[in-house]
């Protein structure tokens, strides 16, 4: 489905649907070979392998296809950074240590349509002249791992990897790597130190991956979703992609609808729809609830609300509305929900996940949880406000890797929007969404429950 079918004028919510990679999740044995072949499998690759390695770099960066895994840095760009003629072994890692808080695009793509990957993966190693490809798993997705190492046995088989690929000359192994499950391998630098054996932190850059990646050789680090895009874009044209979406934002992609939602799940897309649109199709927030706030790109992206349901998800609509598009991860909280809470909880991991390198990350993810603790508890005092956004200002944009970014993200947007709900829990000594404690919450559920105004 391309854009020119997205009519807003009257057509149904499913109208805007673009499923490209999750077009068969539901056949059965979605999976394997077999079934990914009768859907135009591996026709991308016989289109990348009759282009020249240069001209292949430069249809990919035409497309305008962005990263998915955050960034959304263009993915045609970082393969062009990648050297030639150096000598050097040149390496392509797949980020598949999907960590994020709410973000889960990455594991149901593998486990239901694998070979979208590896196809993606020839292409790309063909491209960037590599022979040896990684795709670091996170290692808790057992199934996804067990489904992932038999659809790599399967391409061996069939000869898209290995000695001489479909007679290309090119030779290719694929090695699928399981992580011990640390959030920071997610960011590209901790993930190759993790990949050769060391403890996961972020490397000092530069130098950057694409000069000295892993093994001290030119490496392209990008996200499942990058790559297994990659395929649909050489089989389908540049130009039916660049169809969908923005000018500077376009393609298809997989929002992912969790949290206080009549039907969570995967919409797949073109950039640009809104909250609004998702949750049509989605049948919109439970039953009885309104939406209070949501985050645009998992919990390390600044939180929207309710006045936010119309921001295009995309790139430039996203930020421009004071926030992050990041992995899509739409997670929709209701009234019921206290943000105070809820920001405690992703800040108690993000303490957690730490690698404790570097000071304002390990010390002021630390004593961010202490402060919200004691405000959570009915502990807190108005002053602590100021220290929360003093912390969050400590670490935002001055630890050495973008894990402090996203701890003080929702510190300071919560701040901003629901500051008044901080204060009473200061002023009343409590959560006032507890009926048990509230001056200001009935439970609309218990009309022998009265407000003690």
């Amino acid at each position: 489905m391309t854009g020119a079918e997205v009519d807003d004028n009257g057509a149904s919510p499913e109208k805007l649907l673009a499923p490209v990679l999750s077009a068969f999740w539901d056949q059965p044995e979605s999976w394997t070979l077999a079934t990914y072949k009768r859907h135009d499998g591996y026709e991308g690759l016989k289109k990348a392998l009759a282009m020249s390695p240069d001209d292949l770099i430069a249809y990919v960066k035409d497309s305008g296809l962005r990263g998915r895994g955050g960034a959304g840095f263009p993915t045609g760009m970082k393969w062009q950074f990648i050297p030639q003629g150096d000598g050097k072994p040149h390496y392509l890692v797949v980020n598949a240590d999907e960590s994020e808080p709410g973000t889960c695009k990455d594991m149901p793509l593998l486990f239901a349509n694998p070979h979208s990957l590896i196809e993606g993966i020839v292409i790309a190693c063909y491209a960037i002249r590599s022979s040896h490809a990684f795709i670091y798993l996170r290692g808790e997705t057992v199934p996804v791992l067990r489904r992932l190492h038999e659809a790599v046995r399967e391409a061996y088989e069939a000869g898209y990897l290995g000695k001489d690929a479909l007679g290309s000359g090119l030779d290719l192994e694929v090695t699928v790597h399981a992580g011990a499950g640390a959030y920071i391998c997610g960011e590209e630098t901790a993930l190759l130190d993790s990949l050769e054996g060391r403890r996961g932190q972020p490397r000092l850059r530069p130098p950057f991956p694409a000069v000295a990646g892993l093994y001290a050789c030119p490496t392209v680090v990008n996200n499942v979703e990058s790559i297994a895009s990659v395929p649909a874009i050489l089989n389908r044209g540049k130009d039916w992609f660049k169809s969908m979406g923005s000018e500077k934002s376009p393609g298809f992609t997989l929002y992912s609808l969790s949290g206080h939602v009549t039907n969570p799940g995967q919409y797949e897309g073109p950039l640009g729809l809104t909250l609004r649109q998702l949750l049509d199709m989605g049948g919109g927030i439970r039953e009885g609830h309104r939406l209070k706030f949501w985050t645009p790109g998992g919990s390390s992206t600044p939180m929207f609300t309710d006045e936010h349901l119309d921001v295009a998800l995309d790139y430039e609509g996203v930020g421009a509305a004071g926030s992050m598009l990041g992995t899509k991860a739409l997670q929709c909280f209701d009234e019921t929900t206290c943000v105070v809470r809820a920001v405690t909880r992703w800040t108690e991991f993000y303490a957690h996940e730490s690698c404790g390198k570097c000071t304002p990350c390990r010390e002021g993810t630390y004593w961010l949880v202490q402060l919200l603790r004691d405000i959570e508890a009915g502990k807190g005092e108005m002053s602590d406000l100021d220290k929360l956004n003093d912390i969050a200002d400590t670490i935002n944009g001055k630890s050495f890797c973008a894990l402090g970014d996203g701890a003080a993200a929702p510190i300071f947007s919560s701040l901003k929007y629901f500051r008044e709900e901080y204060e009473q829990h200061i002023t009343g000594k409590g959560c006032p969404l507890d009926p048990s404690k509230s001056t200001v919450w009935a439970d609309q559920n218990n009309p022998h429950l009265e407000v003690n105004a």
